[in-house]
């Protein structure tokens, strides 16, 4: 009995395995990550140089993950997913977790500084000139770069200070017949004319406070202009035992409250405090306060109403146009459809700039033209200013579903259709039972989406009307044809006014909440059209 060996089948080793030259690509990424590396190395330092420990330890986690996705063998899969997964982390995730952290804050006007700078502002703030301080010529001395103060005492020596050392005489300066140093040993002289054409030099001047002696009692000297010099002295002192700034002139003293505002012993607060965990009472301070719950209700209720007509509304008409020109027997519907689409073609901010000046109710064209030169007040009215508003964004939306509804009309199955035709189905039963339905299938995710955009759509409600008219019964300021989204842009000061962050951070979490709640309820309901 003979048995045969059989012979093992080597399979052959993959190209990317057997390679072991240093090729071109791996070159190429040997110094794409050369400039990784230094781009996070400098991002740790400058971290490190301003002690902002978290952006140092997610700057480093991630550089030592690029490092390790790309030069390891076994980690193909995430070569390709890894930069996305980075943008997603410092885009998403982070700005969500970052605004999620504000919302919890007081963070906003008077309050947008930690503790130690506030006390250092309020320092500040409370510093007045010396009464019977001397007026100093001054020339600006630089050391690389520490900037310091030449004067002439009144003993005739030349001090110079800087913000960490105080005035001391300089042996060997000399000063002109003003009294102005002109040259100081071991300083370099700033002449007035780089200090006036250089505006960072020039705040930093300004901005500089040299002490005249050890004793902080005897103030500081400070500049307005940057060629004379006077003496300030703050009416605040900070016990750092008791933890509070002391009015030297008043005599009251100031502590911190749990809010981060310096109270007084006679009620009185300071102008500058700082940041400080208040919980949920911004989420609680938007249903409660009677100055904030009750215009923001309103916007609430527009927004949702806003949204939804805006999508209703434009879908509708773009479907309608679609059925027209998706007849064969129209001619001429390539021309047709390139005219109907022409709003969709110019960007957003323009068109609403443009129906602003047409609407206008004294200088516009549509009162003019369409209703004989009548004063209709179309943007101050708050109802017809809401009317507008859903006609110039129903003018800019329809285009777009009309671009959707003629293409899904197009993919329709066209054997359904005749086998209805043969059964004695009319026009209306058709479009009832069949296009309808088949057209939702494909275009109702797309209306989620439009509705998510929309109940965000701060283009066209701030170029068109910037959320006026404003509402007459509350301080804050807020208007009725203002959504959520220009709701929370108008606390956030940004636009003037006090700012709030905290406040419009947990708005803007509300908002998050609600579009992913409406669209997760939307999305189910979907699901249905699809057992059609």
């Amino acid at each position: 009995m003979s048995t045969e060996t059989a012979t093992p089948v080597t399979r052959p080793e993959a190209p990317a395995r057997s390679w072991r030259g240093l090729g071109w690509g791996f070159l190429v990424k040997l110094l794409l990550m050369m400039i990784v590396n230094a781009v996070g190395l400098s991002i740790i330092m400058s971290a490190w140089a301003v002690e902002a420990w978290a952006v140092l330890a997610a700057s480093a986690l991630l550089l030592v993950a690029a490092n390790w996705v790309y030069f390891a063998r076994r980690t193909l899969p995430l070569k390709y997913i890894f930069p996305g997964l980075v943008f997603l982390l410092i885009f998403q995730v982070f700005v969500m977790g970052y605004t999620a952290y504000v919302a919890t804050t007081n963070y906003g006007a008077g309050h947008n500084v930690d503790k130690g700078q506030a006390i250092d502002a309020a320092l500040i703030n409370a510093e007045r000139r010396v009464e019977d301080s001397a007026t100093y010529p001054l020339t600006v001395v630089r050391d690389g770069d520490t900037i310091g103060f030449a004067v002439t005492s009144a003993s005739g020596a030349v001090q110079v200070g800087t913000e960490e050392e105080p005035l001391a005489a300089v042996d060997g300066a000399t000063a002109d017949g003003s009294g102005r140093p002109t040259e100081v040993p071991g300083w370099e002289v700033v002449s007035l004319n780089e200090l006036l054409s250089d505006q960072a030099l020039a705040q930093e001047v300004t901005q500089l406070r040299v002490p005249v002696s050890d004793e902080a009692d005897e103030g500081s000297l400070r500049t307005r202009e940057g060629s004379t010099a006077a003496v300030y002295r703050s009416s605040l002192t900070w016990d750092e035992e008791a933890d509070a700034l002391v009015d030297s002139d008043s005599g009251v003293t100031y502590t911190a409250n749990e809010y981060g505002t310096f109270v007084g012993d006679d009620g009185s607060t300071l102008p500058v405090g700082y940041r400080v965990g208040i919980g949920a009472e911004n989420f609680v301070k938007a249903v409660t306060d009677p100055d904030l719950a009750a215009p923001l209700l309103k916007v609430a209720a527009w927004t949702f109403a806003f949204a939804f007509l805006t999508v209703a509304t434009s879908f509708l008409l773009g479907l309608f146009f679609a059925l027209i020109y998706n007849d064969d027997r129209l001619k001429g519907k390539k021309t047709l459809r390139t005219l109907f689409i022409l709003p969709y073609a110019f960007p957003a901010f323009l068109t609403a700039l443009l129906w602003r000046g047409m609407l206008n109710a004294e200088f516009g064209v549509i009162n003019d033209w369409f209703f004989f030169g009548a004063n209709i007040n179309w943007l101050g009215d708050p109802w017809l200013a809401k009317f507008s508003i859903l006609f110039v964004n129903l003018w800019l939306s329809y285009p777009y579903w009309f671009l959707v509804c003629t293409g899904a009309l197009q993919s329709l199955p066209s054997e359904t259709t005749e086998a209805a035709k043969i059964d004695g189905a009319g026009r209306w039963r058709q479009f009832r039972s069949i296009t309808f339905p088949l057209l939702m299938v494909s275009t109702a995710p797309l209306a989620i989406a439009s509705f998510a955009f929309n109940f965000n759509n701060f283009t066209i409600i701030y170029m068109l009307t910037n959320g006026g008219p404003r509402f007459t019964d509350t301080s804050v300021p807020l208007g009725s044809t203002d959504i959520l989204i220009t709701a929370i842009y108008q606390i956030s000061g940004v636009a003037g006014g006090r700012a709030d962050y905290g406040l419009a951070s947990a708005l803007s979490i509300v908002v998050f909440v609600v579009v992913g709640i409406v669209s997760a309820i939307a999305f189910r309901q979907t699901k249905k059209l699809e057992e059609f």
